[in-house]
């Protein structure tokens, strides 16, 4: 089915991309999968050639231009081509919005410029060991000295955990008040008692660096207090919906992509004297993951036409996390089977997808949280 959603500029802006993946990513990712972090280069790269920072105002270096559709070019060129060690998405469908919405005009100065060069890798730190998707069950804590913060606690489960040069994290800085007593503190990479535990040995997303993050006594000044303190839980619920969103975008991507591998490799396949696509089974397998693939792919490019008119409902990005990502899952499963034996080689392109993809359903609120918020708005009770 024809896509209407993109215009000329950003087919421009997606042929630039698929080079820059061609020579900058292409040749390195292998060995980035091997040593569990993809190299800092690749990200100057990055913000030299624009791809950093899209919606972030041009006086920052960024790209001036407010429109989610250059983040979805990114994200599905890159689950195109399985580059999934890329913290891009990250740093331009999560952590942009905090940055350009919340900080105040010091802040912006400060940290735009590299966010947008590639000079300043961006995380957020919400989960701990003993908190996932209970966000208001987090422990970190920052109590007040003079004009400063004084955090403690620990993350786990980072994004860009390894390379980051500031993390916003979110911290209780008034436990009597719920959730109005949660506030977002930006810690930099040097700040005292800041440290980085071990690259976690994750089942897919190899070349992805994601860490435990610990905090102890970091003295992290007033003027890193990002948006307003004891709004740092609603902060967060205004921004969920698009970092969701982000996600559906690669499933719809991955779907797309793992099909047509599959399509080719059931028409060069051969058992019992034919292609393995010649048989019905195959043919009805292929269909109804075709059909699928498609319905989904119609949503998410809704949902994304939806979030630029800043339409897209909290409930809305809940169903398209959830829905997409388990197809994602369904998809790949059936596609590895039609692949036989072959498709549980970790050389073969499917395996690869098949791990990667096991964590979609997982972060940025697994698919039971989502189904929760969703039954919620039904009023039911």
């Amino acid at each position: 089915m024809e896509r209407t959603l993109f215009e000329p500029e950003h087919d421009l802006f997606r042929e630039s991309f698929r080079k820059f993946l061609d020579q900058h990513v292409a040749p390195h990712h292998e060995e980035w999968e091997e040593s569990g972090v993809v190299d800092r280069a690749v990200w100057l790269e990055a913000g030299k050639q624009g791809f950093l920072g899209m919606a972030v105002p041009e006086e920052f270096g960024g790209g001036g231009v407010k429109d989610f559709r250059y983040n979805a070019v990114v994200t599905e060129e890159c689950a195109n081509g399985r580059y999934s060690g890329l913290g891009f998405m990250l740093h331009n469908d999560v952590i942009a919005p905090y940055l350009v919405d919340l900080a105040n005009e010091e802040q912006k100065q400060r940290w735009l410029p590299g966010f947008c060069s590639g000079e300043i890798i961006t995380a957020i730190a919400m989960t701990e060991p003993g908190t996932g998707s209970d966000l208001q069950g987090i422990k970190a804590r920052a109590v007040r000295d003079g004009g400063d913060w004084i955090l403690n606690g620990s993350k786990t489960f980072i994004t860009n955990g390894i390379n980051a040069d500031i993390v916003i994290v979110v911290a209780q800085t008034d436990p009597d008040k719920g959730a109005m007593g949660f506030s977002l503190l930006v810690v930099e990479r040097d700040m005292p008692g800041f440290s980085r535990g071990r690259n976690l040995d994750k089942i897919g997303l190899k070349a992805q660096d994601t860490a435990e993050l610990t905090f102890e006594n970091v003295r992290v000044p007033g003027k890193n207090l990002l948006g307003t303190e004891g709004q740092g839980f609603i902060h967060l619920m205004q921004n969920l919906p698009q970092e969701r969103l982000s996600i559906a975008v690669a499933a719809a991507a991955a779907m797309e992509s793992c099909l047509d591998l599959t399509c080719q490799y059931v028409r060069d396949r051969k058992a019992f004297g034919k292609p393995i696509g010649a048989q019905q089974n195959t043919r009805f397998v292929l269909a109804e993951l075709a059909t699928k693939t498609t319905a989904v792919r119609v949503f998410v490019d809704h949902c994304i036409a939806l979030l630029n008119q800043e339409k897209l409902s909290v409930e809305d990005a809940a169903k398209a996390k959830w829905w997409s990502t388990e197809e994602q899952l369904d998809l790949i499963t059936r596609c590895l089977q039609l692949h036989g034996g072959y498709g549980y080689m970790r050389e073969y392109p499917i395996a690869k997808a098949y791990m990667d993809a096991r964590v979609q359903t997982i972060y940025g609120g697994t698919t039971e949280i989502m189904k929760e918020i969703i039954g919620r708005s039904l009023k039911l009770v």
